[in-house]
């Protein structure tokens, strides 16, 4: 314990001395305007706490809130309504030696890179429309075979939506109409699927293990949909939301630009969607409690949609909550969200025949799996700079020979989905708009196991994981 202790040591102060050199050159290079604030801030005239729980984006407080629901319209158009956002990062996984190919496995583990990187055009449009845009680039996007990586851009979170406000002395509604292209993009709250998840993730294989990776509650559909929605929220007390969701094409295609037909979502029909929560204010304090759902049927392969019996039946229902005290210089945020996931698999793909590596037979393939995601997170920051978080992440659910799979280091002999540890994170904001963070991602199960989950000799704590970013956004 001792020395495993002392090695982990010794990769933070490697990590934090490079955070460092990289700080003081961000800081000694950055231009005299860089105190200037994104495309929303600028548009408001509000600095980042104003909208932002401690200053930490894209967490919002009340007023970010209230922003986003009248449409992104508050204060004036821009001319020029564009930011934009990048990410460098380092990972570093607990071992890296039970594998067959390492270079593969591990990829750039333990190397400071770019990793990725996103433009914005986002904001007021007229007094009742407004938008968010987001294309992202991912400088890791694929490998050819001499080892080279290229770099791949393609549409991302987009949100655009028509509101209006009705207000007197006795009642407060706002409501309005969402286009967008990921369920629960369009959510307000810091716990909804969409948004619990918000550092971006490198693609190298050596971060396929940092939290952003981890178990996180969600809808089954994923993104690159198109759909619309429409919600009220009544006396800053009740907000309802439903809507459908289709494949993105015609019109709606540009929702999934730069992504291969064979990786695009299929969708079967119309998919339901909904959102309901309550809402309560006072002083400093603020809480909320809701639930979320989505019907969903996903066709098995993209690529042919001509038999619509070839689809994934997916029921997605949860419950979430947030308690939030903002009062500077402190700012304290507690989330709280549960996912259950009924997953009824289309009929040539269940009750089949399975056999593991030496020949044995395992049980037939289920024809239903369940899934259970539940994830908590408390953070507190200070002066809108420094900050901690604790999360607890656990993911349970049925056994199945779909999953059983003897590969090294992703693989799962157990045919069982769970996955359960906890991520710490310190982090510092030296000017408003770069976050410099450090996690540590324990696991204590992984792909159905604490020991021996591949039937390689990998256990769960080896990929216990290191994670070092620097993110700005201007």
């Amino acid at each position: 314990m001792r020395a495993t202790s002392l090695h982990l040591s010794e990769e933070m102060v490697r990590v934090l001395t490079r955070a460092a050199t990289l700080v003081v050159i961000i800081v000694t290079l950055w231009p005299g305007y860089a105190l200037a604030l994104p495309t929303f801030n600028r548009q408001t005239g509000q600095n980042c706490q104003a909208c932002h729980a401690g200053g930490q984006f894209p967490e919002l407080t009340p007023y970010g809130r209230l922003f986003k629901l009248t449409g992104y319209t508050l204060g004036e158009r821009q001319t020029l309504p564009f930011s934009a956002m990048g990410v460098v990062s380092d990972s570093k996984v607990n071992n890296a030696t039970k594998s067959d190919d390492p270079k593969a496995d591990f990829q750039k583990n333990n190397q400071l890179i770019f990793a990725t990187a996103s433009a914005f055009a986002a904001g007021k449009i007229t007094d009742n429309l407004g938008a968010f845009l987001q294309v992202t680039y991912d400088n890791y996007a694929s490998q050819s075979d001499d080892g080279k990586f290229h770099g791949h851009t393609n549409a991302d979170n987009m949100d655009i939506r028509y509101a209006d406000r009705s207000i007197d002395a006795n009642h407060d509604l706002i409501w309005g109409i969402s286009a967008n292209n990921n369920p629960s993009v369009q959510d307000v709250w810091n716990s909804a699927a969409a948004w619990m998840q918000y550092v971006p993730v490198p693609s190298p294989t050596s971060s396929r293990f940092i939290d952003g990776t981890t178990p996180y509650p969600g809808f089954a559909s994923g993104g690159n949909i198109a759909g619309i929605t429409a919600y009220a929220y009544w006396n800053q007390w009740l907000y309802v939301e439903a809507g459908g969701y289709r494949s993105a094409k015609g019109i709606a295609s540009f929702m999934s630009a730069g992504i291969a037909d064979a990786n695009k979502t299929k969708l079967k029909g119309t998919n339901p969607y909904w959102r309901a929560t309550l809402t309560h204010e006072w002083g400093p304090h603020n809480i909320m409690v809701g639930t979320s759902g989505m019907i969903a049927d996903v066709f098995n392969d993209p690529l042919d949609t001509s038999d619509p019996n070839s689809v994934h039946h997916f029921r997605d229902i949860g419950v979430d909550s947030q308690y939030q005290y903002l009062l500077d210089p402190h700012t304290v945020t507690v989330q709280v969200a549960y996912m259950r996931d009924h997953h009824r698999v289309p009929s040539f793909l269940a009750n089949q025949p399975v056999a593991d590596v030496n020949g044995n037979p395992l049980p037939n393939t289920n024809a239903i799996d369940r899934t259970n995601v539940f994830r908590a997170k408390a953070s507190y920051v200070y002066e809108a700079k420094y900050g901690t978080s604790l999360a607890f992440f656990n993911q349970t659910g049925t056994t199945d020979s779909a999953l059983y799979d003897p590969t090294r280091v992703q693989g799962n002999i157990s045919g069982n989905p769970v996955v359960r540890g906890w991520t710490s994170e310190v982090f510092w904001m030296p000017i408003q708009n770069i976050r410099l963070g450090l996690q540590y991602t324990i696991y204590d199960k992984y792909n159905g196991a604490s020991h021996n989950y591949d039937g390689s000799g990998r256990n769960a704590s080896d990929n216990s994981s290191l994670f070092f970013y620097v993110w700005g956004a201007y």
